[in-house]
């Protein structure tokens, strides 16, 4: 087993991103946070992200953090890992999000690059450390320069994974040749954060994934995932196969609005997001039920 598997002991192997579920007023539905996290983890998911941007982290408190953090733990006990998002553009609220979410009971943070203020390479390894710095937590780093508009350098991945509490890579830049060697100098435990590159990612040695579409498929990527680990590629290639409408699905619609649809349309109705994000039209939504069913989840 690849040694970068040490880090599934902190951060899980198949982890969902989890959307925040709201009620009819907007208002975080702590019932419904709580029993969307049981049935993820029931169906195979023993890793939690709270309050990432898929679970609308822009547009939530301090406060909402620190409650979907509890509602969660309340939910599942110590039967799956929670990862709370602290990510930010302001060094000093990320380190504020980072000492809520331990005081909370989060048993790991995931730290996104600092997104739109672009700095230096130098100061995405200071805004790091500083998280990192906050808490004796578990630190998983998050790459996705399409979103953020910067990367996590690999020199710079380099110095951060000497810090003992760095001990994570979501990855959504997809620079697989780069990370084949990041995963071996590093030893970082490694998660795909793109779903359609979960099963190659796999094959360079990640640790599992960081998923959106496993809110409409979570058993489905706890069999892709073993089938991988026993052996067995051409059944993981095909379930992968399998889940290429869910795949289009979610670059089509977005996270958000995706992975609300697809629950409420299997009957897990968890609200619509806030603005800016919107919920999915009649006419999306009619299109995400032939993928949903196309993929064997609806």
């Amino acid at each position: 087993m690849n040694a970068n598997k040490n880090g599934v002991d902190l951060f899980g192997t198949i982890s969902v991103a989890m959307v925040t579920p709201f009620d009819a007023a907007g208002d975080i539905d702590v019932k419904k946070t709580g029993e969307l996290a049981h049935y993820l983890v029931d169906n195979g998911i023993d890793s939690l992200v709270v309050s990432g941007t898929t679970g609308e982290s822009p547009t939530t408190t301090y406060e909402e953090k620190a409650t979907l953090i509890k509602a969660v733990r309340s939910a599942i006990g110590d039967s799956a890992k929670i990862i709370a998002g602290v990510g930010t553009n302001n060094t000093a609220a990320s380190v504020r999000l980072c000492r809520e979410a331990a005081d909370a009971g989060a048993d790991a943070l995931l730290a996104v690059t600092p997104y739109y203020s672009k700095p230096s390479q130098e100061g995405v390894y200071q805004h790091m450390i500083a998280v990192a710095d906050a808490t004796d937590l578990p630190v998983c780093l998050y790459d996705i320069p399409g979103r953020s508009s910067i990367e996590i350098a690999s020199d710079t991945i380099k110095r951060l994974a000497e810090h003992k509490n760095i001990r994570g890579m979501k990855d959504a830049k997809g620079n697989l040749c780069a990370a084949t060697e990041l995963i071996d100098e590093t030893g970082l435990a490694w998660y795909s954060g793109d779903d359609p590159l979960n099963l190659p990612w796999l094959s360079l040695g990640a640790s599992g994934f960081i998923s959106v579409i496993g809110h409409a498929a979570p058993r489905a990527l706890r069999e892709l995932y073993t089938s991988f680990e026993e052996g067995d590629l051409a059944r993981a290639r095909k379930i992968n196969a399998t889940l290429f409408p869910l795949f289009n699905a979610q670059a089509r619609l977005g996270g958000v609005s995706m992975s609300k649809a697809a629950l409420r349309l299997q009957g897990i109705d968890v609200g619509d997001p806030r603005l800016p994000q919107v919920a999915a039209t009649a006419t999306e939504v009619e299109e995400l039920r032939i993928d949903l069913v196309k993929a064997g989840v609806l």
